[in-house]
């Protein structure tokens, strides 16, 4: 078995590649057939006609909330927080940029009236978010008072395009601050498509956290610790897996946070909870047969995540081609559609 390094996930990039707006139509973005030995390149709107009947399409139904927030110190200094996780009782573990970090007991003065009153660090004293208070509920003042949390990548302020665009059309169970960007390109035309077709559909909800735009930073990728998110896989999906594999269809699984919601259920048995779940060449998937996702950053977590899904060599010849074709990258961008090795 081949030992990997950070430097295997590395490629040129030309940045006009990056993705700044979406697509006109959600199910007019480029789609790169990776199943077959040979890249394909196809339009989005073409899946049905690449999935059989009796398939399941697993996607996460996770909404993405307006997690950015800003405001300022009692000195005046101004700072920026991003709601990670709600912890109930009006409580939320945010991230916090701000000159010179205020003492635990401050009252911040948050844009929209409302107060943050600093706690500590979370989970624990050496935690790597901050435990906020607010003076009222957080899901309403991220939705009056928030911003939509875009990737660091994209480079304008958020629009209202950006509060439509940048979440999925079944997005039902709020909580994420990064949309699961390869469900953004299904519209209703394809969702009816599918349906048509007898391709089944199931739900899995992973809020995706801010740390899957961390990057990796040690050389050696096996001493790389992935954040913790929470997951949950109903019991409907469950019993739909069941029935698939009893009929003997695929599980096609719609974003790599299905992915990790899916293994995650797999390993450890439990249908909800925290996962830091880390997946690299050489991991046994025991759930997913095909993987529908978007065009990843280099050396980051998720490029491992398909080179370990459709076999290394295979993703970076399909990554070069993406390149040379100019295929739009990251959340905005285009799609692939991969068989696992």
């Amino acid at each position: 078995m081949r030992h990997f390094t950070l430097g295997d996930f590395d490629f040129a990039l030309p940045p006009e590649l990056i993705a700044q707006h979406p697509a006109a139509e959600r199910s007019a973005s480029r789609l790169l057939d990776g199943t077959g030995p040979a890249p394909v390149d196809r339009v989005f709107r073409e899946l049905p006609h690449l999935l059989r009947e009796g398939d399941l399409l697993v996607f996460n139904d996770t909404q993405v909330v307006k997690a950015r927030l800003f405001g300022e110190k009692p000195t005046g200094g101004k700072l920026e927080l991003l709601v990670e996780r709600v912890l109930g009782d009006r409580e939320v573990a945010a991230h916090m940029r701000v000159s010179k970090k205020p003492p635990a007991g401050t009252e911040l003065r948050m844009d929209g009236g409302f107060g943050a009153t600093l706690l500590g660090r979370w989970p624990g004293e050496d935690g790597p978010l901050f435990r906020f208070a607010f003076s009222e509920d957080p899901y309403r003042v991220m939705e009056q008072h928030g911003h939509v949390p875009l990737p660091p990548y994209i480079t304008h302020a958020d629009t209202a395009e950006d509060a439509r665009r940048y979440q999925t059309v079944f997005a039902k169970n709020p909580g994420a601050v990064a949309a699961p960007t390869a469900a953004l390109h299904f519209d209703d035309a394809v969702l009816a498509a599918l349906e048509a077709r007898g391709v089944r559909r199931a739900s899995v909800t992973l809020h995706v956290g801010a740390g899957t735009f961390q990057p990796v930073k040690t050389e050696d990728i096996a001493q790389h610790r992935m954040h913790s998110e929470w997951y949950q896989v109903p019991e409907a999906t469950q019993q739909a897996i069941a029935e698939l594999r009893a009929r003997g269809g695929r599980l096609v699984a719609v974003g790599t946070t299905t992915v990790r919601t899916l293994e995650s259920w797999a390993r450890s048995g439990q249908a909800s909870g925290d996962t830091d779940i880390f997946i690299t060449p050489g991991f046994q998937f025991r759930q997913v047969d095909l993987l529908l996702t978007n065009f990843h950053l280099p050396k980051s977590t998720l490029l491992m995540l398909v080179s370990a899904f459709a076999g290394y060599e295979h993703a970076m010849q399909l990554y070069r081609h993406a390149v040379e074709s100019g295929y739009r990258f990251f959340s905005y961008g285009d799609a692939m559609l991969l068989a696992r090795t």
